[in-house]
């Protein structure tokens, strides 16, 4: 069977309020590819880049990057091989059952989002390292880590699988993954097709969970 890798990052926040600094989506992306060839060449920009002092970050962050890094970055992604899945969450339309607290959403989101891309994507047997970027917030890591952890092990029974729930500056794929989340929001929550189109031919699934609903929460 094949060796395969997951990488997962999220865009958005877990603010459920109309309005302010709260965004409208909570987005779950992932990267799958068969090698991490991307991030050894990110590896190799970044370093280029820190001996013009051009960056002085531990690694790439797409919010926080300037433009002409993010147009170098996007360059390199655009050159090599992966696929994209990506579940969008509007957050007013979550039931407040759904949303008791950050890891709960945190779960029922990697569930819509696992339930279907592990059995499409992966064979019986394959060999897959699903790797998250770990979330600092209030609450805490653990209960994070938990629920995707949980996840992953009811929707992945078919696979060989390994989880794991870094920080995203321990590994460039991980970065890849904040990039394309980042190109995703900037779609959904302002019509900001940009750095979208530059990843477009690479998403395989954008699946908007409650496109259908209609009732708002808040």
């Amino acid at each position: 069977m094949s060796d395969h890798f997951v990488f997962a990052d999220e865009a958005g926040c877990f603010k459920f309020e109309a309005g302010g600094h709260a965004s409208r989506y909570f987005i779950l992306c992932t990267v799958r590819m068969e090698s991490c060839e991307v991030g050894a060449e990110l590896l190799e920009l970044r370093r280029h880049l820190m001996a013009k002092k051009v960056i002085e970050d531990e690694a790439f962050h797409c919010t926080m990057d300037k433009q002409k890094v993010r147009d170098q970055v996007f360059a390199i992604l655009g050159k090599h091989k992966f696929e994209i899945d990506a579940t969008i969450l509007e957050k007013a339309k979550a039931l407040p059952r759904t949303r008791p607290d950050e890891p709960t959403f945190y779960k029922y989101a990697w569930y819509y989002h696992a339930k279907d891309l592990l059995p499409r994507r992966f064979k019986d047997g394959d060999n897959v390292l699903i790797s998250a970027a770990a979330l600092d917030t209030a609450k805490g890591k653990a209960a994070f880590r938990n629920a995707f952890n949980e996840v992953i092990q009811q929707t992945g029974k078919h696979l060989e699988h390994t989880t794991v729930f870094h920080l995203a500056k321990t590994d460039p794929c991980l970065q890849v993954a904040d990039y394309c989340a980042w190109a995703l929001q900037r779609k959904w929550e302002r019509g900001d097709r940009r750095s979208y189109n530059l990843i477009a031919q690479k998403i395989t699934s954008e699946f908007e969970l409650w496109r259908f609903g209609k009732k708002m929460h808040y």
